[in-house]
């Protein structure tokens, strides 16, 4: 007959086999039994009582760099007038056509002149803007009289001020496959307001991903 002692190691022995067999079984549950306490004094994440096993983890995108390119350039002096210069930025902007996507933001460092995305068909149009322009913030009033203290260089001088804030010296386009994405009737307008011939320089900034 087995001893008391005997019945005691088979009694060990069996919880054993079934401690082992429920690790086998269900291996989160014991790692999650294990690791609690250590949780529970803040000893461990979370995320650690989570087997590495069974961690999600999302799958890694590639990502492409962007490119930066920058450059000044001037225009042709012109006196006051609206003018379509969308050949002119693409000629001094090569650079535009090495990108897959991104932005061009053009900048005019000029405060008497402006930018402007705008008609670029009939050049009616850019005529009755300047004219409109001109009836917003003219050189003086109805009878000739003086309308403005800043004179400088001119009467011409605070209404070109006027325009330019109104206009706004600068554009953004967006780029696509190497072009411009400008709608069907869409230029860039350069308005020089100013009287005399002045030739206006331009900083061109483009961000985005190379093709």
């Amino acid at each position: 007959m087995p001893s008391s002692i005997d019945n005691h190691q088979i009694s060990k022995t069996t919880f054993l086999l079934f401690v082992l067999f429920l690790v086998c079984l269900v291996p989160g549950w014991f790692h999650y039994l294990w690791t609690f306490p250590f949780t529970f004094l803040g000893l461990l994440s979370p995320d650690s009582r989570i087997p590495s096993s069974a961690r999600h983890t999302p799958p890694s995108t590639p990502t492409m760099a962007t490119a930066w390119a920058q450059k000044q350039f001037s225009l042709p002096a012109k006196s006051r007038g609206s003018y379509l210069i969308t050949d002119d930025v693409l000629k001094a902007v090569p650079e535009i056509k090495d990108f897959k996507v991104g932005i061009l933001h053009l900048f005019v460092q000029h405060t008497s002149c402006a930018l402007s995305l705008n008609e670029n068909w009939d050049s009616d149009v850019r005529a009755d803007m300047s004219d409109a322009l001109d009836r917003i913030a003219p050189e003086a009033g109805p009878k000739g009289e003086a309308l403005y203290r800043h004179d400088d260089e001119g009467p011409d001088d605070m209404p070109a001020h006027i325009k330019s804030a109104l206009i706004g010296a600068s554009v953004t386009i967006p780029i696509k496959d190497g072009k411009l994405a400008t709608g069907t009737w869409q230029g860039i307008w350069y308005l020089e307001f100013r009287a005399s011939k002045h030739q206006r320089r331009l900083m061109a900034t483009i961000q985005g991903q190379k093709a």
